[in-house]
């Protein structure tokens, strides 16, 4: 038997005329993890869809050698069949269904008669669980009641129920915070020892050169070359070099001639409560404030009450029973809903962009002129098209979105572009305070330059931003001032010569123990 699993030979995918694959080529050995590297929209998940089946055979040229065979999938049951099984970056899930019944969700355990035998669902679905490290969680549990860490893994438990041979993970740990994400990383070398080939797709460079085998990189829809870890240079610079053709010495772009003015936006005194619960307070007593011209970084843990303090500001879409003061330019305003927060300046991109941030069957022109369409793109409630298409032009180009018009649907874009969109229709309604929560969340190290490049062009222009990120390089590379948050207080303010992971965890740490004096 050959030692490699896989082949994939001159592989060609056109949409619309366009090569979103273009003669790419993939050799993976059985028995290893092969990382798939490249920037956002340089066809990978493209690739992996079309060796799952979600394009079928007829739909692109080329030969898929799978176990020294060619084969020709339909669609994914074909795949699935062959023991090739695919974990897209959206879960898919069901959330009002079991634990149980996910994991055989499209394989069901059937009796003769047709009828599920839920005995032998239950007890499969148990020696799944075990295998992946949830054996103590109740078979019974919704979904929905999961955090997103253990769905990633019930979706693992999933493709094992399957009999899988070569497992497919898209972005699998994109949603997921350290601790979360070294268990699945531990997940997939167990799997390893247990004789299944995994192909890892990810922009975390430090988890693919811990736990890959090989790496392929990706370009433009072109296969660029493939490393072997301990025969070639597996460093995280030797993989930017070959995702975006050219060394890329400084991944957080300097900002220079950018004084800070006054104070913008203060937040003092402020309280939340749990929506769903009146007595329990999620953020206490917050006062924070951010001037022209300066990016202002919020750190902590996960839960700490980053994404709940954005929402709260932002037109108190988090929790109720919500006390405190906000000032704009030194004056208290009222600010009861979104709207409010818009007619007074500011803006919020949410750290779910799928669900919160765009129309994804709606076009970018639609997208980016949203939030601004009653002010700027409207005179008595008609609006006015071609402005509409010469402002998005203009961002499309500001911002660089890789697209082929503002016409194409935000749907079919890159992560990466969807971003851009998100920033472009907020810098649309000329915020004077925007907040950016995970900014960078699932994309690439050379589309994260170009957002951090906008970062500074809006603080240059005498913009507030505020930046929300788990990536504690991110903040110290893009921030001049950085609160500490944990459970719901500020721990701290950390000035950027005194900024660092260590002083950040310290002051976490010293607040837990003030806590518990």
């Amino acid at each position: 038997m050959s030692d490699y699993i896989l082949e994939m030979k001159h592989i060609v995918k056109e949409f619309s005329g366009v090569k979103a694959l273009n003669d790419v080529n993939l050799k993976v050995k059985r028995g290893e993890i092969h990382a798939l590297c490249g920037e956002n929209g340089a066809g990978k998940s493209t690739l992996m869809n079309v060796l799952s089946g979600v394009y079928p055979f007829g739909t692109y040229t080329g030969d898929i050698v799978y176990n020294g065979e060619v084969v020709r999938n339909r669609n994914i049951k074909d795949s699935e069949k062959k023991g090739i099984v695919i974990i897209h970056q959206e879960l898919a899930l069901s959330p009002y269904l079991s634990i149980a019944e996910n994991i055989f969700l499209g394989n069901e355990q059937m009796k003769v008669n047709g009828v599920i035998d839920w005995t032998q669902t239950r007890n499969e679905a148990q020696k799944m669980l075990e295998e992946v490290g949830l054996g103590n969680e109740n078979l019974e549990a919704p979904i929905n009641s999961l955090g997103v860490g253990k769905q990633q893994l019930i979706e693992i438990a999933k493709a094992l129920a399957k009999k899988v041979d070569l497992l497919i993970l898209d972005e699998p740990t994109a949603a997921l915070n350290d601790e979360e994400s070294a268990q699945l990383l531990e997940i997939m070398l167990k799997l390893k020892s247990q004789g299944i080939t995994s192909i890892i797709i990810s922009h975390k460079l430090n988890e693919i050169s811990y736990v890959a085998d090989a790496i392929t990189v990706i370009r433009d829809g072109q296969t660029i070359e493939t490393l072997t870890k301990g025969v070639d240079d597996f460093s995280e610079d030797r993989i930017i070099k070959g995702m975006v053709g050219r060394e890329l010495t400084n991944r957080y772009p300097e900002r220079t001639d950018c004084p800070i003015g006054d104070v913008v936006m203060e937040v003092k005194n402020w309280n939340v409560y749990h929506p769903e619960d009146p007595n329990r307070q999620v953020l206490k007593d917050i006062n924070i404030k951010v001037r022209a011209g300066e990016v202002v970084g919020l750190a902590g843990l996960m839960g700490a009450g980053r994404t709940e303090l954005a929402m709260s500001i932002f037109g108190r879409q988090y929790g109720q029973k919500i006390s405190g003061e906000i000032l704009m330019h030194g004056k208290p305003v009222k600010i009861r809903n979104v709207k409010d927060a818009i007619d007074n300046k500011i803006a919020y991109t949410s750290e779910d962009r799928k669900n919160y941030g765009l129309i994804l069957f709606n076009d970018i022109k639609w997208n980016m002129s949203l939030a601004a369409l009653r002010s700027f793109f409207s005179q008595n409630g008609i609006v006015d098209s071609n402005k509409e298409i010469l402002e998005a032009e203009k961002y499309k180009e500001l911002i660089n979105i890789k697209s082929n018009s503002v016409h194409q649907a935000v749907g079919s874009l890159s992560g990466g572009n969807q971003q851009k969109v998100i920033l472009a229709k907020w810098m649309l309604t000329e915020p004077d305070v925007l907040i950016l929560d995970e900014p960078t969340r699932g994309i690439d190290v050379g589309a994260k330059y170009e957002i951090y490049c906008a970062i500074n062009d809006l603080a240059k222009s005498g913009k507030a931003v505020i930046v929300i990120s788990s990536e504690m390089p991110e903040i110290l590379g893009t921030c001049d001032r950085t609160y500490v948050l944990n459970e719901g207080c500020i721990a701290g303010e950390i000035f950027k010569e005194d900024l660092s992971q260590e002083r950040i965890m310290k002051c976490i740490m010293q607040h837990n123990n003030r806590k518990g004096e």
